[in-house]
């Protein structure tokens, strides 16, 4: 059987940078929103989400900053940079390619 977290791990950073493109959000939020478009088939360990954060931001994809505290706990937040947006459609373009590969692999019943 398929092992649906082993397909998320290689498209961490590209799904965190999708969330990113529309508005800067925090880690739970990104987390909550993956879960909820995936219908509860993806969701992110903590410590992975948090590494990828590390990995992106030292990368220049995203940056952080600190949110006020009106809502209760102060939140990291994240935001997408131009390099970010960049490294993303290419990701998508790469993805596109391969997803049209295994398509036509696995249609071709070899």
């Amino acid at each position: 059987m398929l092992n649906s977290s082993d397909l998320l791990r290689g498209l961490t950073d590209t799904l965190i940078l999708g969330c990113l493109v529309s508005s800067d959000s925090y880690g739970y939020e990104i987390n909550k929103k993956v879960t909820a478009t995936s219908d509860g088939a993806f969701s992110f360990k903590e410590a992975t989400l948090y590494t990828s954060f590390r990995r992106l931001e030292e990368s220049g994809y995203i940056t952080s900053y600190w949110g006020g505290e009106e809502t209760g706990a102060r939140r990291r937040y994240y935001k997408i940079t131009p390099g970010g947006i960049k490294f993303f459609q290419e990701n998508k373009i790469e993805w596109n390619k391969i997803k049209n590969l295994v398509d036509t692999l696995l249609d071709s019943k070899i």
